[in-house]
């Protein structure tokens, strides 16, 4: 008599790989955005002034999410509070001056 190979009963369902989501949006990729494409339109020694209020989550949440975004982009930017505003530059490097 020859063994059955019986299969262990699936665990989960399954689903076309094509199909996978791929990549995440988290839920500050919005502002984080508006904040990136703002800086890529500013000149030197300028700075965002974005109001605290205008925030959807904390501002250190949001400064947390736009320090991930900006490694991951290989860009150096600055950022500062007062309590009312959300103040964000670019970092200007020397090698960039000259």
């Amino acid at each position: 008599m020859s063994p059955q190979s019986r299969k262990a009963p699936m665990n989960f369902k399954t689903m076309a790989q094509i199909e996978v989501p791929q990549g995440r949006n988290g839920k500050h990729r919005e502002i984080v955005t508006k904040i990136l494409s703002d800086l890529d339109q500013i000149a030197d020694g300028i700075a965002l002034k974005i109001p605290l209020a205008a925030l959807d989550e904390s501002k250190e949440k949001v400064r947390s999410a736009l320090n991930r975004a900006t490694r991951k982009a290989h860009r150096v930017v600055c950022t500062a509070t007062d309590e009312t505003y959300l103040y964000v530059w670019n970092q200007v490097n020397e090698k960039q001056r000259a």
